[in-house]
């Protein structure tokens, strides 16, 4: 099936619906999740291939879930961050077969466990906020060099959210937004640089559906938590995927 066997098939989709649930709950990870964990029994091309078209799709419900205007604000607003998410993706996707993953992912991984760490201890590391054009640009540019490369542009983003303290549905809906538009660009890269073909593809079709069943049980899970416990949670989850970037860089 797809080039895989059944049980390898049937593990995939299982991480996606695990990983689609936690995505609807928070806003963020699934990716990160699926190539972590695709990567134990899948090649690097095909974890990558099939965690994409999940992204884009959960990303269109995530982004528009308030409605047009709202998604097209936060356009508005974060358009350095998008931009520089957009432009890096396109540059580290050629690169996506010479540049070692690992390194990366640790290079990724450190920063983003200590500034997690950090903020559930109660140390103030956030953006000084006459800085805040300049770090948009920054750390877009520093998600899209990694996503390009790993299919994993998030934790720059959530870090950023984090720092301006922004609320939980601005967060979700920003992140969502930005998502969408690196999952689409990284998508057509992709298409050109042949990870995505004539079989990675369909078995990266066949996870939609369960990307999407694990996404609308997140929301239920979302619209429930308190301001300040989603905040938590998701520092939590950050420190989490700061860990686990470490861990796959190291090989374990």
């Amino acid at each position: 099936m797809f080039g895989l066997e059944p049980w390898a098939f049937g593990l995939a989709v299982g991480i996606t619906l695990f990983a689609g649930f936690v995505k609807g709950a928070v806003g963020f990870a699934m990716p990160l999740l699926m190539i972590s964990a695709f990567s134990a029994f899948l090649s690097p091309e095909t974890a990558l291939a099939g965690l994409i078209l999940p992204t884009v799709v959960t990303n269109v419900s995530q982004a528009f879930r308030q409605g047009f205007a709202a998604a097209w604000g936060s356009v508005r607003k974060y358009w350095r961050l998008i931009v520089a998410t957009v432009v890096f993706i396109v540059i580290s996707a050629q690169f996506v077969r010479d540049i070692p993953t690992p390194v990366f992912l640790i290079l990724l991984g450190v920063p983003v466990t200590v500034f997690a760490l950090a903020q559930l201890t109660g140390r103030n590391l956030a953006l000084k906020l006459e800085h805040q054009n300049r770090a948009e640009w920054l750390l877009g540019a520093i998600g899209g060099l990694y996503g390009g490369i790993a299919g994993v542009w998030g934790p720059p983003v959530l870090v950023y959210m984090l720092s301006i303290r922004a609320d939980k549905r601005e967060t979700v809906r920003v992140t969502g937004v930005i998502f969408l538009i690196g999952a689409v660009v990284l998508l057509a890269a992709h298409l050109q640089t042949g990870v995505m073909n004539a079989q990675t593809v369909p078995f990266s079709a066949a996870l939609i559906l369960p990307a999407m069943a694990g996404l609308l049980l997140g929301y239920r899970l979302q619209d429930r938590l308190p301001q300040e416990r989603f905040r938590r949670w998701t520092q939590a989850l950050l420190g989490l995927t700061g860990l686990n970037l470490i861990r796959g860089g190291l090989g374990f």
